[in-house]
């Protein structure tokens, strides 16, 4: 009886989204899951529940259903959803332009090889053209290699890629690492099996030659020189298979899995850390940038 007032007032009473609600409940609609939502977040998964409760009971609806991989939008949940998005970007673009201020100077940030051309393109495009005045010098490398350049102070701010629930930084999003080879390819049907590496220092690294240990798979690394399109190349010539965000493997490229008799890998966050000394206004605006751009692409895409 409690409970169905509680109800019957928030339905009554309340006509205020609290946006926090709105961000925690797009949060799980995108990875299915109130622990993921919770890690990248910075929330305790009780906390996540009990916002989305609190929610379900304002609109006196239930937004989503349990099922075996996880979290699954209702009709009432994906109707909200696209509505949810918009309500995120507007406060978002209100919010940044009432409070922005002009920032010049300098800033270095780290970037891992496989997303510098791929979802942080349009971020940093973005954030060259609203703040002109700032020089922005780019480093590129392997998530552990940024890390130490953060420590060192040769950076301002890194993007870094960790197995999921390792990381000390701001998870800004996780994607599951996963196998990928040429367009009809035959490479990883090969013993050894062929990999490809972008450099023996890749954050991916340890996970994948754990996951073939543990499945029993013989392998030999083909390429681990640092450079991206070298590996691309080596994938795309059929020469190896190798490993990258699913987010990130180029449309010609094919994911591999599973049905074709490899093992499955951990999903990993993409995180941000800024360098241990004062954070300069360049460095505090552009993670900014780099935080709701990271959301966008996804927020449009579903609207």
């Amino acid at each position: 009886m409690k409970d169905r007032c509680i109800s019957v007032y928030y339905r009554e009473m309340a006509r205020n989204f609290d946006i926090a609600l709105i961000r925690t409940f797009t949060a799980v609609a995108d990875h299915g899951s109130m622990t993921v939502a919770a890690n990248m977040l910075h929330m305790t998964q009780s906390a996540v529940s009990q916002q989305i409760k609190r929610l379900e009971d304002m609109l006196g609806c239930t937004l989503f259903e349990r099922e075996n991989r996880g979290l699954r939008l209702t009709d009432a949940g994906e109707r909200l959803l696209g509505n949810a998005r918009r309500m995120l970007i507007l406060n978002d673009d209100i919010w940044a332009d009432m409070t922005e201020t002009i920032v010049e100077g300098s800033v270095r940030l780290g970037v891992p090889h496989d997303l510098v051309g791929t979802v942080l393109a349009p971020v940093l495009k973005a954030y060259a053209e609203r703040h002109p005045q700032v020089e922005i010098s780019l480093v590129c490398g392997s998530s552990p290699e940024l890390m130490q350049a953060l420590d060192n102070g040769a950076i301002d701010l890194g993007i870094i890629e960790e197995p999921l629930g390792t990381s000390k930084g701001e998870c800004l999003t996780v994607d599951r690492l996963v196998w990928v080879g040429a367009k009809a390819g035959s490479a990883y049907r090969k013993s050894p099996l062929p990999i490809s590496m972008v450099a023996d220092t890749c954050a991916f690294r340890p996970s994948v030659f754990a996951a073939l240990r543990d499945d029993g798979r013989r392998w030999r690394t083909v390429f681990e020189n640092g450079n991206i399109e070298a590996t691309t190349a080596t994938v795309r010539t059929d020469l190896a298979i190798t490993t990258w965000l699913a987010s990130t493997v180029p449309a010609d490229l094919d994911i591999l899995g599973a049905g074709d008799g490899l093992p499955d890998l951990p999903i990993f966050s993409v995180n941000l850390y800024l360098s241990k000394s004062e954070a300069t206004p360049p460095a505090t605006e552009l993670a900014r940038h780099i935080r709701e751009g990271l959301m966008r692409p996804r927020q449009i895409a579903a609207a």
